[in-house]
């Protein structure tokens, strides 16, 4: 089974990937069998050789980023981001078309995923994870950008729109009006690269991918409804 790796300047020692449809889907909340599930993320531990159980958090369009630890896995963590320093300690989120975002320094010496949906985003799930980052790293922080809906299919209405405009008035170029009134289509990639460069992050990476038309790699909530999750993991492997 193949995966998105990143192609980006982390320490060799920070070990990154995405999963495809080929690994099943890794969410537990999408009415999918248990027993399925947890077969799936069994595999995907034993494929990646994790020594720890990933950090699952219950993902919920917020900006609450969590430090993790060897004891987090063991309870259900409401948030949408996690860091951490603890070495061989899997972050994960889940996606379908939502922008997984992995973070880590030049020193790999802390690590984070974030989920980035346009509601995250908006309410400052990036600058979170930034700042939390910040708190460990020492040296420059590196992002890198999974595999998300393109700006050729994310369709959102005028309020969306107006709502980043308002705060980041640079935001306006990462939306293209439609055929359909009021409708635009929104570059998501742009949007967590407007927030991560207003934090000083500027060495971004990633953002090649479009969940929505490549249908036979990602699952697609936009394009199939009820599907199926991809997890986005990061750790530090010594």
């Amino acid at each position: 089974m193949n995966g998105i790796l990143p192609i980006w300047p982390a320490p060799t020692w920070i070990r990154a990937i995405t999963t495809t449809r080929e690994w099943g889907n890794l969410a537990t909340h999408v009415n999918d069998d248990p027993r399925k599930v947890a077969q799936h993320r069994q595999a995907l531990q034993q494929r990646l050789h994790l020594q720890h159980e990933p950090v699952w958090l219950t993902q919920t369009h917020s900006d609450r980023v969590i430090e993790a630890n060897y004891h987090s896995a063991e309870h259900p963590i409401d948030a949408d981001g996690v860091i951490t320093t603890f070495t061989q300690l899997p972050c994960a989120v889940l996606t379908a078309d939502c922008l997984p975002l992995l973070l880590c320094d030049s020193e790999g010496t802390v690590v984070g995923a974030i989920h980035c949906g346009w509601r995250g985003i908006l309410a400052g799930i990036i600058e979170n994870a930034v700042n939390s980052i910040a708190n460990h790293a020492k040296g420059k922080i590196l992002a890198w950008m999974g595999p998300a809906i393109g700006p050729q299919a994310f369709e959102v209405g005028m309020e969306v729109k107006q709502q980043f405009v308002s705060k980041h008035p640079e935001a306006t170029y990462a939306f293209k009006e439609t055929n359909i009134p009021g409708k635009y289509l929104a570059d998501i990639y742009h949007l967590a690269r407007i927030r991560l460069q207003t934090m000083g992050v500027n060495d971004i990476y990633g953002a090649g991918h479009c969940t929505y038309t490549e249908i036979d790699r990602f699952y697609s909530f936009r394009k199939e409804g009820e599907t199926g999750r991809m997890a986005t993991l990061i750790w530090i492997e010594n």
